[in-house]
């Protein structure tokens, strides 16, 4: 006989599945659409968790070095 016990458990699961990201959308859902118009890359790294990283960064150089002396 077949046992609806681990078909319910599978839909109970995903039923808390989307409702966790229901949740994480609704908390990170205005700094995500910001990021996206500065147009910053935007990761998730976890539950209401994002890091949000700007492409300028990576154009900025080291200051060169001084190869004259000042007296």
């Amino acid at each position: 006989m077949y046992s609806q016990g681990t078909k319910g458990l599978s839909r109970i699961k995903s039923w808390i599945r989307d409702l966790i990201a229901s949740a994480d959308y609704e908390i990170c859902v205005e700094p995500d659409e910001f990021a996206f118009r500065m147009g910053w890359t935007v990761t998730r790294t976890g539950f209401g968790s994002r890091r949000y990283r700007d492409p300028r960064f990576d154009q900025l150089r080291l200051p060169r070095k001084v190869t004259e002396e000042v007296s």
